[in-house]
């Protein structure tokens, strides 16, 4: 007991200092303190923003377009080989819109220079503007060195403002694009010079719109006006004064209605000039119930050409089903439609550079259009998509040879309607963005009555493709695109002298096209990189439209900064 009261008296001693030092750093006072201990506190947090939808695959809407050719940047758009499917690229060559500025510069063989300028603003909640710039040119071709160069220039400018649920935009395109006429017969002693060859299109283009960005509305709206010129070497012009309107209002929570319409007047400038206005409106109702989604409606339609005596006043059905099989892995839809599609010089110049003088163009009417298909992911990271069109189409053009000039081709058309077949499919798989494959095909069955054959548009196409991404640091890629022999024209016998007589038509056929390309992209720094691309890699003469064999092997090399 004795050593246990030692033992304390010990403990304080040496515990005294410390507190008589606490005590001074207090002024030598304890202060008195209260301590509340609330067991009824309850810590509130703001509730979390959870989308609790889940992510379904959609039924495709009804669309009265064919598909559009493109070319994808993929390839070096010299050559207008232009598929109907559109290629996933290779990531790197498409940069997100906000995620900075790049610059890029390349040179290659056929005197080939590549120019790309993209400059936005830094990313902001209330305002969004940049302009894109684009230069590719080659001072000489696959015939006759510089008789057939070629140039492509572009400029584009946009803005945007955010007000709430309101974006008010405006965009404004510039181009200039140089191409030769060399599909000429050279089995003649003087070749023709480059210049009197020459074909040059101008562009401008404005638009301006006004939509609504809050998805939880009501009324949903996209609205716009716009403004298109196109000339080319031959003193033809075209101004193309459109709107457009995309509209749907929620009824209820299972169903809505849509409106949309398109408004288009044309002043057409050539040897005569001509007017061809233009309107469109679609309304529809669409409801789901359960797993059935219905849509029912109707599409009318004016336009004033006359070509073929069609109809200038359309009404075509608007009606479309699609079931849900499998929640967010299996759906299977059909429809019933049809509308008119606007066909302007504007678009078709980018198809085909090479048309004739004066040629007569016509809004296409396709319907009635019956069609089906499905859309499915039996797995992760895999898409299939199948679907069959048959359609009945009036003033659906194709290109052939002139008479005058087979180096031109002019717009042709079937007196009576064309029945086309379509079926489409495509497989893609595309894990995390690191691997990507994919094959799309479309095959198209034309059936003409007063056509010899349907000029220029063949039957089978398709794109095999690939990319992989090596550790963020090398991209790499290849495609492999094929398209079918289809038919261009000839002629014999035809007289100019005393006045011009036409020449008997000669069928003949255009090159299968099978055309492989590679790409890689390898990132020095997170700034610099360097890229490589080689085109038809095969070697091929690779004869889309007759007479115009294409390049042969062609290589781009050049160096991409981003900051």
């Amino acid at each position: 007991m004795t050593h246990k009261l030692l033992a304390a008296a010990a403990l304080l001693t040496v515990a005294a200092p410390a507190f008589e030092a606490r005590a001074q750093k207090t002024r030598g006072k304890i202060e008195d303190a209260e301590i509340e201990i609330v067991k009824e506190r309850v810590n509130e947090l703001p509730p979390a923003a959870r989308n609790f939808e889940k992510v379904k695959i959609e039924a495709p809407a009804k669309t009265t377009t064919a598909p559009a050719y493109t070319y994808p940047d993929f390839r070096l758009p010299s050559d207008k080989l232009n598929p109907t499917v559109r290629v996933l690229t290779i990531r790197q060559e498409q940069l997100p819109e906000l995620s900075g500025n790049y610059l890029k510069a390349a040179i290659g063989n056929y005197g080939t220079a590549y120019g790309r300028a993209y400059l936005h603003n830094n990313r902001s909640e209330t305002l969004n503007y940049g302009l894109d710039f684009k230069h590719l040119s080659s001072s000489r071709g696959p015939i006759d060195r510089e008789n057939s160069r070629q140039s492509q220039t572009s400029l584009g400018l946009n803005g945007e403002t955010y007000s709430g649920p309101l974006v008010l935009g405006a965009k404004v395109n510039l181009g200039r694009e140089r191409y030769n006429f060399y599909g000429y017969n050279r089995n003649v002693i003087d070749l023709p010079k480059s210049d009197s060859l020459k074909q040059v299109f101008k562009r401008a283009g404005v638009l301006v719109y006004a939509r609504n960005r809050a998805r939880d509305a009501a009324f949903q709206y996209d609205l716009g006006l716009g403004y298109n010129y196109w000339s080319d070497a031959f003193k033809a012009s075209e101004s193309n004064v459109y709107a457009t309107l995309r509209s749907a209002y929620k009824l209820t929570e299972t169903s809505q209605v849509k409106v949309d319409g398109d408004l288009s007047f044309i002043s057409h400038k050539d040897a005569v000039t001509e007017s061809r206005p233009f309107f469109q409106v679609a309304p529809a109702f669409e409801t789901t119930l359960n797993r059935l989604n219905l849509r029912v409606g109707a599409t009318l339609g004016y336009t004033g050409d006359t070509i073929t005596n069609a109809r200038q006043f359309n009404v075509f059905p608007a009606l479309r089903a699609a079931y849900t099989v499998t929640e967010d892995k299996f759906v299977v839809y059909a429809g019933l439609g049809g509308g008119i599609e606007r066909v302007t010089l504007y678009d078709l110049s980018t198809e085909n550079p090479w048309l004739a003088p004066n040629v007569r163009v016509a809004d296409t009417r396709r319907g009635p259009t019956l069609y089906f298909g499905f859309d499915a992911a039996p797995a992760r990271a895999l898409e299939v998509k199948a679907r069959v069109t048959l359609s009945n189409d009036r003033n659906l053009y194709f290109y052939n040879n002139s008479a005058r000039d087979t180096t031109k081709f002019d717009l042709v058309y079937d007196q009576k309607s064309t029945q086309l077949f379509n079926l489409h499919g495509e497989v893609i798989y595309n894990a995390a963005e690191q691997l990507r494959l994919g094959l799309k095909a479309d095959y198209n069955g034309y059936n003409v009555k007063t056509l010899a054959q349907p000029f220029h548009r063949p039957k089978f196409q398709s794109t095999l493709f690939g990319s992989y991404n090596f550790y963020d640091k090398l991209r790499v890629g290849a495609e492999l695109y094929t398209l079918s022999s289809s038919y261009g024209a000839g002629y014999t016998g035809g007289s100019f002298e005393p006045a011009y007589i036409p020449g008997t038509q000669v069928v003949r056929p255009t090159d299968t096209v099978i055309d492989l390309n590679l790409r890689g992209d390898y990132q020095l720094t997170e700034q610099f990189s360097i890229f490589l691309l080689g085109n038809n890699l095969l070697g091929r003469s690779n004869m889309q439209y007759l007479n115009y064999p294409v390049k042969g092997i062609n290589v781009l090399g050049g160096v991409s900064y981003q900051f």
